[in-house]
């Protein structure tokens, strides 16, 4: 539901997915791998255990090294950490990196009963493993890829282009959709705001990226250590396009060639979170991306994933509690260093408001096990952590995708993540209902997905960023809430229409389950 890459699918609304033109996306969200409930509706499972932690053991047991994170309590000198670390060492584990500033301790152990022994230990709030796969694994994992853009969609797009547009800017149905056309008129965007992109990596070589990119902030995270050595944040050959993509919408550059973000003229840095040969964003790289973005005053973040292996974390299980406390900790740091965290709310059509949904995905890196999780004490990270931007999406009709999870409370926002044509057609000389940005290699392309919908909002908060220079985390939220143009429920929703009812929009006209509090307004965040 966050959207392991949170584009138009991909585990639940894992990645975004590059939908061919005239591809039912109900129908290819049925047949995701990992998707979650695919549908409000699905029939409810017997109720089971929150998290099989036998998984874990059984890993470990054969002398696997496992990953894992150990919590402790912050302030008092410190001691607590000291005095773990030296448990940590007498129970067989390796310290990887240690995150004072939150108490966060990345290990590597092949104990089996790690975890179980050091919970006892003095000054441990929680510990868990963060994946159930040990870390020689290395599982196949679908990367979805972005379909690119086509000399007839290209050849549709020429001439097209107004005063002040760039060349594909006519096939971005997106920008007006959120006036994002009408701000550039007013305002780009500032070079000293940031948006930290937490994702596969960016190509900062591309044409459409380069003028912006800000390779102070930028770095790979992969195992829960930074490092910029050999420009680690690209992704590499044959990886997944999706940071990418994001990147793209947020702020390709102004440059009259390619496409147009949505906050052309701030920066955007790369924070690689997503494994090259799994796909998998595990939470100790999470945690190092909200963290080094925090430190290095990236302004804006955005999280288009749900943080593996669980889709839904639920903290009455040990570990998943572990993995909970762990990135809340870390996105709550990132938020009292100023930084505007955004993410996707998934896309899985599944009302994530209800009190039970059945999770058939997880443990998305070993045997996933039908699961019924209660929404109380479950969480999608980070997209459900408190103070984070869930965000749903929208296509070209203006209402909410067809794959877009929703929910009454938990949809604080909505933005352009496009649909499949068949169901929401753009306005001409746009020939696609997807979301075209940019690909490694110069290269272009169309995706669809909420993980392309929280792009746009995290483009809008860098514009009001920009607006607002001294303005903190909390006050740029309240301005993206009071600015956002209400929506009213879409009633009824038959998006396919086959005169059957897709899902219910739960709320009023100011605040409800499709669409928050409305559509991000780019115009509105430009103005004084």
């Amino acid at each position: 539901m966050s959207s392991k890459h949170t584009s138009g699918t991909g585990r639940a609304g894992r990645r975004a997915v590059a939908l061919p033109l005239g591809v039912a996306v109900i129908s290819a969200l049925a047949f995701l791998p990992g998707t979650a409930s695919a549908r409000s509706d699905a029939p409810a499972a017997p109720s089971a255990p929150a998290a099989p932690g036998v998984g874990v053991l059984a890993a470990a047991a054969d002398g696997s090294t496992m990953s894992y994170v150990v919590n402790v309590r912050t302030g008092q000198g410190g001691w607590a950490a000291k005095y773990v670390k030296k448990a940590i060492a007498k129970a067989d584990g390796k310290v990887v990196i240690s995150y004072d500033k939150i108490g966060v301790i990345v290990v590597h152990s092949a104990n089996p009963d790690f975890a179980k022994t050091i919970r006892k230990v003095k000054g441990v709030q929680s510990a868990g493993a963060t994946r159930t796969a040990p870390l020689s694994a290395q599982s196949s994992d679908d990367i979805d890829a972005a379909r690119p853009l086509s000399a007839k969609e290209a050849e549709a797009a020429a001439g097209k282009a107004g005063a002040g547009q760039d060349e594909f800017e006519p096939l971005q149905w997106d920008l007006p959709a959120m006036k994002a056309d009408q701000a550039h008129k007013v305002s780009l965007g500032s070079p000293k705001v940031t948006v930290g992109v937490l994702d596969s990596g960016v190509d900062d070589t591309h044409p459409d990226i380069a003028p912006n990119f800000d390779r102070r902030a930028s770095a790979s995270c992969l195992g829960g250590v930074p490092t910029q050595k050999d420009n680690a944040w690209r992704p590499v050959a044959k990886e997944s396009d999706h940071g990418m993509h994001v990147a793209g919408t947020i702020a390709a550059a102004k440059n009259g060639t390619g496409v147009t973000g949505v906050a052309p003229g701030v920066k955007v840095a790369s924070l690689k979170v997503a494994e090259p040969a799994t796909g998998m964003y595990y939470t100790e790289a999470v945690v190092c991306g909200f963290m080094w973005a925090a430190d290095h005053g990236v302004d804006v973040t955005n999280s288009s994933y749900y943080t593996d292996p669980w889709l839904f974390n639920c903290r009455t299980d040990a570990d998943q509690k572990a993995l909970v406390d762990a990135v809340g900790r870390a996105t709550r740091y990132a938020e009292r260093k100023g930084a505007v965290n955004v993410a996707a709310a998934g896309n899985a059509e599944t009302d994530l408001a209800q009190d039970e949904i059945v999770d058939e995905s997880s443990p998305d890196d070993t045997t996933p096990v039908k699961r019924t999780i209660k929404t109380a004490d479950c969480l999608d990270i980070p997209s459900q952590l408190p103070g984070v931007v869930t965000v749903s999406s929208t296509g070209a009709k203006g209402i909410k995708s067809s794959f877009s999870n929703y929910g009454k409370g938990v949809i604080d926002i909505a933005a352009p993540g496009g649909d499949s044509t068949a169901f929401q057609k753009p306005q001409p000389p746009a020939t696609s209902g997807l979301i075209l940005s940019t690909l490694p290699g110069g290269k272009f392309g169309y995706k669809a997905g909420t993980s392309m919908a929280s792009p746009h909002t995290a483009g809008v908060a860098a514009l009001i960023k920009s607006t607002h220079p001294k303005a903190s985390a909390a006050r740029v939220k309240a301005l993206l809430y009071r600015q956002a143009d209400a929506m009213a429920c879409t009633d009824p929703y038959d998006i396919d229409g086959d005169g059957k009812v897709d899902a219910v929009c739960a709320g009023g006209k100011n605040k409800n389950g499709f669409y928050g509090v409305g559509m991000s307004d780019a115009l509105d965040a430009v103005r004084k």
